[in-house]
């Protein structure tokens, strides 16, 4: 099997030297750091200045920053982005133009954040680069069997396989390692990757009207927010136009959302939690291509979700769980759920003898047709699953991400080279023959005609309800009703009263086919440096962890202690002026963070804001 090679991020000077130059990112690559960095202070001879103790406190918001001028920004190196990028080159030569496009993407490797199941459809990428298979882009394995099963608690049994669940013609993939593939395409088009840069804010234009750029985050803050030695300003990238495609509820996706009131009159956006591990199994039990998916336990017959299981290629499984975040009973764990899971004689005599090499967890978009917000603001638009592109009943989303950053790509050029070449105007880009393009699309046609099925499960009957409904939806009516069901309620929302629900007994993981969390997190290689920001924040006012402790202890059973798959929250036990409230010390291990969003999602206190660390921490996933 071909693996597809990393782009890796240098070292923060190198980068800054590699932007503010305008120099190939290859090159720096190579380059001595002592002569590059000689290099940086020649280009770039300012000398900063930070507060002393005699001087006034530090402010990161006044600090002289660094910064370029792009004609478009993409903020996030999935496969939106990429393909925003990639079909935006292939317009610029096609039209003999030449114009600048960045990708910054938090991670410290093309592909370092990315996870899904996953079986990928290829018609986007079919489209985007017909030549993929010549190209060595990592689909080696072919779907070549699918079924679909009930789980009892010892048992299991097979279902009528849903139409829009067949996989003939798809690929069971690692999305990592297609995306770094992506990435390679993408550099070699002559798009400018940066790794290791993460997209913190969005800068505005004067009138706060429009949307002029990003900037990334600062690198070398202390805990307190204080300068180190290292400390390092982010930088400014002012364009023409911005693409944000940081996946499933993204920071800069939340804060335009808001600005641009871009979600009035459509439905609250809902999700799933994926966790995924990767195995390597026996001979005997290998089957490469197959597909399964699975409905029932262990979840009960109210909480929305389901499983799969990939013969991936040199016997490796894919195995995962998603849940709703709907779901009503504080005292879940879909970790838990998903490690006791794996004993199910289904699961188990896959698994015996084999070995886990691999953990991750991500919140995806459930929220489908109904929920997909404005796309378009001045200056840009949000792409992929930043908009919310995922076919919830066919578990994929990749194919619809891909092509709504190709469709981005075509509606930034034309509006870009309708300008007169040098007249730039100061008029932010006006986006919204893209949102008409995703309207004309088989993106929508897909959306709308699955877009009862998810939230059919939204009845008195829970999961019979919805499996009746889906199921006549699916082999009948396929979504040519007049009427549409909506997602009335944030996930957060449906979480009901710790009192109300019963406490769960999760067995004790054996070591062997389950484990403990720490363990899991220790396999997606995840590193924050220890000393900077916490970047899961509670509101900067008085009393904020005394009240998020109280209410989700007392009412809700310290609920992110069992939502993080990641053992990001403990509330501790504690005495006197140590306790936060309620006896409990509130911890967050900040280090822990996979990046997955579940927190800021589901706490029903909402006071949980999930923003970028230090470009490059998080996990390092490779196969997932």
């Amino acid at each position: 099997m071909r693996a597809a090679s990393r782009i890796a991020g240098p070292s923060r000077l190198l980068r800054s030297a590699s932007v503010l130059a305008r120099l190939p990112l290859r090159p720096l690559l190579a380059a001595r750091p002592a002569a590059a960095a000689a290099a940086a202070r020649d280009r770039c001879p300012r000398a900063r200045t930070y507060a002393t103790t005699s001087d006034a406190p530090f402010n990161p918001d006044e600090v002289e920053r660094a910064s370029d001028e792009v004609d478009v920004c993409i903020v996030g190196g999935g496969p939106a982005g990429l393909s925003a990028a990639i079909r935006f080159k292939q317009l610029e030569a096609a039209a003999g133009r030449e114009l600048r496009v960045v990708v910054l993407e938090k991670g410290g490797e093309v592909g370092s954040h990315i996870l899904s199941g996953a079986v990928i459809e290829p018609r986007a990428l079919d489209e985007l680069i017909p030549n993929w298979k010549e190209l060595g882009a990592p689909l080696n394995q072919p779907a070549l069997s699918d079924s679909m099963r009930f789980l009892t608690q010892t048992s299991s049994f097979p279902l009528p396989h849903p139409p829009q669940m067949n996989n003939r013609g798809n690929y069971i993939v690692s999305l990592s390692r297609l995306t770094a593939w992506l990435g390679e395409q993408a550099e070699a088009a002559g798009v400018e990757v940066y790794p290791g840069f993460a997209g913190s804010k969005v800068l505005y234009t004067e009138d706060g009207h429009g949307v002029r750029g990003v900037v990334t985050g600062d690198v070398g803050l202390d805990k307190d927010s204080q300068p180190k030695d290292a400390y390092e300003p982010g930088m400014e990238f002012h364009a023409r136009v911005t693409l944000i495609a940081e996946g499933a509820h993204g920071s800069l996706s939340q804060q335009l959302q808001r600005k641009f009131a871009l979600r009035d009159g459509v439905d609250p956006q809902t999700y799933g939690l994926g966790i995924k591990e990767v195995w390597k199994v026996r001979d005997d039990v290998y089957e490469p291509g197959k597909v399964v998916h699975t409905l029932g336990w262990p979840l009960d017959f109210k909480t929305y979700g389901g499983s799969w299981m990939y013969h991936m290629e040199d016997n490796m499984v894919s195995l995962g769980l998603v849940v709703g975040l709907d779901y009503e009973n504080p005292h879940l764990s879909p970790f838990k759920e998903f490690q006791r899971m794996k004993h199910h004689p289904f699961f188990a005599n896959i698994l015996k003898g084999g070995e886990c090499i691999a953990y991750g967890a991500r919140a995806l978009n459930e929220g489908g047709y109904q929920s997909i917000p404005k796309l378009t603001f001045p200056g840009g638009a949000l792409l992929g699953c930043s908009a919310g592109f995922l076919n919830v009943p066919k578990i994929k989303g990749t194919h619809n991400a891909m092509k709504s950053g190709m469709l981005a790509a075509e509606a930034a050029f034309t509006a870009l080279t309708e300008t007169e070449a040098g007249a730039k105007s100061a008029a932010p880009v006006d986006m919204s023959a893209y949102a008409t393009a995703i309207e004309n699309s088989w993106i929508y046609d897909e959306l709308k005609e699955v877009r009862n099925l998810r939230p059919s499960f939204h009845n008195p009957l829970g999961l019979w309800g919805g499996m009746a409904y889906s199921g006549l939806d699916s082999l009948v009516l396929k979504g040519r009703v007049p009427w549409t069901f909506r997602n009335k309620v944030e996930d957060y929302a449906a979480t009901k009263k710790a009192s109300q629900c019963e406490p769960i007994d999760y067995p004790k993981p054996d070591g062997e086919l389950s484990f403990d969390i720490l363990t899991s997190v220790s396999r997606t290689g995840t590193n924050h440096a220890e000393n900077q920001p916490v970047h899961l924040r509670l509101p900067d006012e008085a009393g904020a962890r005394a009240r998020h402790t109280e209410k989700n202890v007392i009412e809700y059973a310290g609920l992110l202690g069992q939502a993080c798959p990641a053992a990001v929250y403990e509330y501790a036990d504690a005495e006197g002026t140590a306790a936060d409230a309620a006896g409990k010390k509130f911890i967050i291990n900040s280090q822990n963070c996979i990046h997955c969003k579940t927190c800021s999602i589901k706490t029903p206190t909402q006071d949980i804001t999930w923003t970028v660390p230090e470009g490059g921490g998080g996990p390092k996933y490779t196969i997932t």
